[in-house]
């Protein structure tokens, strides 16, 4: 059962989908019997309606109450420019998430836990080690969004193209005090002879996002170029050590050109911790290929079945 469901984040209405397990929801006074939960949060550039919404919709059929959200600014949340990422905001997204769970008669405001896919499990991080209602959190292909924006998905990207990019973002804000409106830049090649051209992490995300494999209206096509030096001074696995002695697992994707962020997570965090490797997935196959969410899922309801117990 799904449900569309908001609350705010830093006073913006945020948008999101409740899903419920079968026999979960409340009755006409309001009454539920509690279960277990779990805040998702969708990689960067997606909308709730894809791999966030997919992967709590597995949970629901697993048993556990999973809300996924649009992050603010982006998909139906509210939030002008349109097409920000501002990490902060996003770690207060993830928070206000739980907060709201806490007043959902069908969720055990005990038994809250989070799942980060691709940005949001660099997100996830931070938002865990200073929550203690959040009592176990995971990741799926997680990433930190500066990591990735400064050395590139596989940490090889020459310096001097990040320093670039701050001169486009310096260019920007000017302008845009100018009055010349807010300055953004597209984030996926127009074709796929191009995409390959960047690579394989360029060519996963241009086919997810932007064919009707997994493309979605909302999701966002370009970002604006005052993201990127909000995110330039992000680190996501900075406060990771925090989250000991909550549980932490990492579902990583064997074949994933991002693989080495979820192996410097698990070195800095203290435990319990562990790495899930998925044999022969990639970083975007994690997204929506059900050769690989299977056993993703499974993981993560075993995970979760054993740190939110009653």
């Amino acid at each position: 059962m799904r449900t569309d469901v908001t609350f705010t984040s830093n006073g913006l209405k945020i948008a999101g989908h409740l899903y419920l397990p079968d026999g979960t929801a409340a009755d006409a006074d309001g009454n539920a019997t509690p279960a277990p939960a779990v805040v998702v949060g969708h990689p960067g550039s997606g909308v709730k309606e894809q791999a966030a919404g997919l992967y709590a919709s597995r949970l629901a059929d697993a048993g556990f109450v999973a809300l996924a959200f649009d992050a603010a600014y982006q998909g139906e949340s509210e939030g002008e420019p349109r097409g920000l990422e501002d990490p902060a905001q996003r770690v207060e997204d993830l928070k206000s998430a739980v907060s709201f769970l806490t007043t959902r008669p069908e969720a055990d405001s005990d038994r809250i836990g989070l799942l980060g896919i691709c940005a949001s499990g660099g997100y996830s991080l931070a938002a865990a080690a200073t929550d203690h209602r959040i009592r176990a959190v995971a990741t799926v292909s997680g990433v930190d969004i500066a990591r990735q924006f400064k050395v590139g998905a596989d940490g090889t990207q020459d310096p001097a193209i990040f320093q670039g990019m701050l001169d486009a973002v310096a260019a920007a804000r000017t302008a845009e005090a100018r009055g010349e409106g807010v300055q953004s830049f597209g984030l996926f090649p127009a074709t796929a002879e191009e995409a390959r051209l960047g690579g394989q992490h360029v060519f996963e995300g241009w086919e997810y996002y932007a064919t009707p494999r997994a493309g979605h209206e909302r999701s966002a096509k370009t970002l604006t170029w005052s993201s990127v030096d909000r995110i330039a001074t992000f680190d996501a696995f900075a406060a990771v050590s925090l989250i000991a002695p909550r549980p932490l697992l990492l579902i990583v994707g064997r074949n994933a050109v991002t693989s080495w962020m979820g192996v410097q997570a698990f070195q800095n965090a203290g435990g319990p911790k562990e790495v899930h490797w998925i044999d022969g997935a990639s970083h975007v196959d994690l997204y929506d290929k059900d050769e690989y969410v299977a056993p993703a899922i499974a993981k993560l309801a075993e995970f979760y079945t054993a740190n939110l117990a009653a």
